[in-house]
This record gives structure tokens, sequence and C-alpha cells, in this order.
């Protein structure tokens, strides 16, 4: 199985994405960071998929595209829908 396709909505001053994207960098997940607050259309892209503008915003995409969309920084949320214990 490969890995999904991981998608953060951050910004640079929340505590949360950088917990969440250390967190994945040390399980060798790689993920697309998309930066809510320097870019306007990024910032509306999060608001049409989450509804919301909090952050960190995660979209977990797998191979049967299915998708997966997980507000803050919820490490057992992650875990499962990827499959790390």
């Amino acid at each position: 199985m490969s890995q999904p396709k991981i998608t953060i909505y951050s910004t640079a001053t929340c505590g949360f994405c950088k917990m969440l994207k250390s967190y994945l960098t040390e399980k060798n997940i790689s993920f697309d960071n998309k930066a809510a607050d320097e870019d306007q259309a990024i910032a509306r892209e999060l608001y049409e998929k989450s509804g919301q503008l909090g952050v960190p915003f995660t979209i977990i995409e797998t191979e049967d595209g299915k998708q997966e969309g997980i507000l803050g920084f919820d490490r057992a949320k992650i875990d499962s829908v990827l499959g790390l214990s």
C-alpha cells in the first residue's frame, strides 16, 4: 500500500501546526504544507474544504480516493487513518 497523500493547512504562528508537522516528520511521513496565512487563495481553499478557518486542518487522501479531514492535532485520529499504532 502506498502512502496516502497528506495536505496540511497551517499558519506560521500555530503551535499545533508545528507539533503536527514535527510528528509526521518523525514518522517519516511526507506531506504537502499549505500556508493559509501567506496566501488568500489558500485561505479560501481551506474554508471551502473545511467550512471554517481553524488550523491545522489535515486532509488525508487514500489510494481509493477517499478523503478524511482532520481539524487540529488529533494524534489518535491521524494514527487511525494512517494505520499507525
